[in-house]
C-alpha cells in the first residue's frame, strides 16, 4: 500500500500541467494572441518589467502566458511559474479564513469586535479635531466583524505614529500589531462611511488566530493552501524558492528602476529578512496557477476537485454588495464593497469589460484578479510595478473581455 501510494504521487508529481484550450473555453484563440502581443508591447516600451496573465472558462485553461524579466538587470525571465507579492489580493484569502470560522461557529459576522478581542473594549470616536486636538467620545456602538470585512468599521486606514514602518520593516507580531491598532480612536461611527483600512484587514486575521488556535500563516497553510493545492502560495516565501521571485520596479525619468526599502515589505532583494508580521493585508507570495485555484473554488461556489472550502451561502454572502448606499473608492470605478471582495455593482462598473456581479481586486504592485460569473470567467494579472500601470491591467480586462465569443 506505502509503494503504491508513493507511486501515485510521483505520477501527481509527473503529470504535465493543464494545457490551454481556447476553443473548451469558449474563447477566439486569435483574440488571445492579441492579449499577448498587446502586453508584449508594453514591455518592450518599458512601461513594465514583464507579466504572467492567466485566463480561465469553464474551468478550462484558455490563456497562461508570460513575458519580459523577473530581474531586469540579470535579464532572467519570468515565467508562468514565476512568483509574485499579491500584496492587497491577500484580503480576500483572509475573509474566506473568517468565514470559515463563522461556518464552524466560533465567529460570528455581527459580533462586536471586542467580543473576541478584549483590547477593542472602550475603544471611542474622534467627534471632531484640530492641528492641535481633537474631541473623543464614545461611539453609538462598537465595531462588528462584518465592518471589518467591508471597510466600514472607521478604523484608522493605516498603522498610525509609533509603528507607522511596520508594512515595511514587518517587525512586530500581529497580536502585538492589532492590540495597538484597537487603542487608536475609529474616524466615524461603524457602519456609515467606506474607508480603505489595513488595519481592519489585519484585525480580522487577528481574530482568525483566536478563533482558531493557529498562527495565521499555519491556517492559511493547512486549511485553504494544502486542500486547495495551493504549493507556491506563502505569507513568508521558503528559501528554496527565493530564486522563482519577481523582483519589483517603478518608473523614473522614464525608465524602470528596481525599488528598495521604501515599498511594503521591505527591499524585494532581501526577501522580508528577519520579518515576523504575518500581515493578513498584503503578506501574501502567489502564482498565477494557484491563484487560478483560488478563483476558480470561489466561481464554484466554494468548492473545487471535491474539496470543499465554503458553502454556497457564504459564497453568495461575500459577494454580494454591501456597501450600496456607502460611496465607496476601490480599484476598479464604480465597485462596491463585499466582504473584503470588490464587486462590480454597475454599468459603469462594466467599463473596465467585467460584467455586473463580478468580483475581484488589486494589489499596491498593479496585480489583479478577479471571477466573473455570468461569464464564467477566472481572469489573473500579474506585474511588479511599484506605482499606477491600470492602463497595462485595463488593457488586459478589456481584451480578455472581447475574447469571449461563446
Amino acid at each position: 500500500m506505502h509503494r503504491r501510494l508513493l507511486l501515485l504521487l510521483a505520477a501527481a508529481l509527473l503529470a504535465p500541467a493543464q494545457t490551454a484550450n481556447p476553443a473548451a473555453a469558449g474563447m477566439d484563440a486569435a483574440r488571445l494572441d492579441a492579449i499577448r502581443a498587446r502586453l508584449r508591447e508594453f514591455v518592450q516600451q518599458g512601461h513594465i518589467s514583464g507579466f504572467v496573465t492567466l485566463l480561465q472558462r469553464k474551468g478550462q485553461l484558455a490563456l497562461l502566458d508570460a513575458a519580459g524579466f523577473q530581474d531586469v538587470e540579470s535579464k532572467s525571465p519570468l515565467r508562468t511559474d514565476s512568483i509574485f507579492q499579491i500584496m492587497s489580493m491577500t484580503k480576500p484569502v483572509t475573509g474566506v479564513a473568517v468565514m470559515m470560522m463563522v461556518e464552524e461557529g466560533r465567529l460570528r459576522l455581527n459580533d462586536p469586535v471586542e467580543r473576541h478581542l478584549p483590547e477593542f473594549r472602550g475603544q471611542m470616536l474622534i467627534q471632531s479635531k484640530t492641528a492641535d486636538s481633537r474631541v473623543l467620545v464614545k461611539p453609538s456602538r462598537p465595531i462588528t466583524i462584518r465592518d471589518l470585512m467591508t471597510h466600514t468599521s472607521g478604523l484608522i486606514g493605516n498603522p498610525p505614529p509609533g509603528i507607522a514602518e511596520l508594512l515595511r520593516r514587518m517587525d512586530r507580531p500581529l497580536s502585538e500589531a492589532v492590540a495597538i491598532y484597537a487603542q487608536h480612536p475609529l474616524e466615524f461611527e461603524p457602519g456609515t462611511r467606506w474607508m480603505y483600512s489595513n488595519p481592519g484587514i489585519a484585525t480580522l486575521g487577528r481574530l482568525v488566530e483566536v478563533a482558531s488556535g493557529m498562527k495565521f500563516e499555519d491556517f492559511l497553510d493547512k486549511r485553504i493552501f494544502g486542500p486547495l493545492g495551493m504549493k507556491d502560495s506563502h505569507v513568508f516565501l521558503p528559501a528554496a524558492k527565493y530564486p522563482r521571485l519577481a523582483m519589483v520596479y517603478t518608473t523614473r525619468e522614464n525608465r524602470l528602476v528596481k525599488v528598495g526599502a521604501e515599498v511594503l515589505g521591505g527591499d524585494p532583494v532581501k526577501h522580508r529578512e528577519g520579518a515576523i508580521y504575518s500581515g493578513p493585508e498584503y503578506s501574501l507570495h502567489s502564482t498565477a496557477a494557484d491563484l487560478a485555484r483560488f478563483y476558480q473554488m470561489m466561481l464554484n461556489r466554494g468548492t473545487l476537485d471535491g474539496v470543499r472550502i465554503l458553502s454556497p451561502a457564504s459564497v453568495a454572502l461575500m459577494t454580494a454588495d454591501h456597501t450600496t448606499n456607502i460611496p465607496s473608492s476601490g480599484w476598479l470605478p464604480s465597485a462596491g464593497f463585499g466582504l473584503t471582495w470588490e464587486v462590480t455593482r454597475d454599468a459603469l462598473g462594466t467599463l473596465s469589460g467585467l460584467s455586473i456581479g463580478s468580483f475581484h481586486h488589486g494589489g499596491a504592485f498593479g496585480t489583479f484578479g478577479y471571477i466573473d460569473p455570468k461569464r464564467d470567467l477566472v481572469g489573473v494579472f500579474l506585474i511588479q510595478h511599484a506605482g499606477s500601470r491600470a492602463d497595462v491591467r485595463d488593457a488586459f480586462l478589456g481584451m480578455a473581455a472581447a475574447s469571449v465569443v461563446e
